[in-house]
């Protein structure tokens, strides 16, 4: 299969799409298209998280779980929506903390992409679901992939921060060389967690501190 990814996570990720669990991957998702499922994001923004922020770009790593599963809403990149689509309650809610943080107006839209182009990598753990089926290709074999860009970044780039918002994301901690890395956890922010330690974490400015500190150029999180 000729996966349509940024060269540079092409070159550090080739010895994974040889592999038995990533062409099982491919064959499922061929599958359920011939039998006329709906699976989002479409096809060519499955890697956008990847091709909108090439490997050797990699400042800030935020973590989600599994892609939007309404029609219209998952564009490749955790937490973001295509334009023209609400933000859904949890990206209010990191909205909200970015305006407690750091002072950011917010938005009307929920479309991440400045954060990507800037370094931001937003990855799900899971790349695809079926539409109105949250969670439906969380056991195909995507979390192997998706560790396994976690440990490349981990093991090949220096001072970057990984965001770990929510149980889900905090497995992956051990992942994670944390004597080169920040790692800042909270709560999630959904509506059901980001009571428990999300609002008011301040994530945002620690990360460019940290970032800063480094001689790295901070994230403009205004959007």
């Amino acid at each position: 299969m000729d996966v349509k990814i940024n060269e540079s996570w092409k070159a550090v990720l080739k010895s994974e799409f040889n592999k038995p669990y990533f062409l099982q991957i491919v064959t499922f998702l061929r599958t359920e298209k011939m039998a006329g499922k709906t699976i989002y994001p479409p096809g060519q923004l499955m890697f956008n998280a990847f091709n909108t922020t090439p490997f050797d770009d990699v400042k800030v790593v935020l973590l989600g779980q599994d892609p939007y599963h309404g029609q219209g809403q998952a564009h490749g990149l955790c937490f973001s929506v295509q334009t023209g689509v609400n933000p859904p309650p949890s990206l209010v809610n990191i909205y909200k903390e970015l305006n407690t943080d750091i002072g950011m107006k917010i938005p009307e839209h929920g479309n991440l992409t400045k954060w990507a182009e800037q370094g931001v990598l937003l990855l799900n753990a899971s790349l695809t679901v079926r539409a109105t089926e949250p969670m439906s290709h969380s056991k195909i074999g995507w979390s192997e992939f998706t560790d396994t860009v976690i440990k490349k970044v981990s093991d090949q780039r220096k001072h970057v921060v990984f965001l770990l918002w929510g149980k889900f994301a905090q497995e992956k901690q051990s992942l994670i060389d944390e004597t080169k890395h920040l790692v800042l956890k909270a709560a999630h922010p959904s509506p059901f967690s980001a009571n428990n330690g999300f609002l008011g974490c301040r994530h945002f400015s620690k990360a460019n501190e940290y970032l800063t500190q480094n001689g790295i150029d901070p994230i403009d999180w205004s959007l």
